[in-house]
């Protein structure tokens, strides 16, 4: 079976840090996949407001829903590393756009890549909506 592998892109317009929590360890004594996904989702939310964007605006119901994820590790991570997430946003199209994450420890070495598929959601109706033209300026 083929194994995923993710792109990066040139360059990364955003980067968060976060610390590897004690309840992010798996059985293995390492970060565990669950933990890394949350992580990645925490790094997005935070991306979305730098953006002036919301994941979910709870008042509307108009937010983003996560259609696909893609990760491809390449190191572990440890308890008390900790790691800088840099995000990108590519395949920008009528309904969202693609995230692209690059997970480093504090050494600098890639612990992780991952991509997540991001499409504009009504709540309300429950079907898609166009990604708004302010919001594409941004990422585009």
């Amino acid at each position: 079976m083929p194994r995923v592998k993710v792109s990066l892109p040139a360059s990364f317009g955003f980067a968060v840090t976060l610390p590897v929590r004690i309840t992010d360890l798996n059985y293995g004594a390492h970060l565990g996949n669950d933990a890394l996904l949350s992580l990645l989702h925490e790094a997005r939310v935070q991306f979305l407001a730098h953006l002036g964007a919301v994941e979910f605006d709870s008042a509307t119901k108009l937010g983003f829903i996560m259609v696909d994820v893609a990760i491809e590790y390449k190191a572990e991570a440890f308890y008390g590393d900790v790691l800088t997430i840099r995000l990108a946003v590519n395949d920008l199209n009528k309904y969202g756009f693609d995230i692209v994450y690059l997970v480093e420890n504090q050494a600098g070495r890639e612990v992780a890549r991952a991509k997540t598929g991001m499409l504009c959601f009504d709540y309300n109706t429950r079907k898609l909506r166009p990604l708004p033209p302010e919001l594409a300026a941004k990422v585009g």
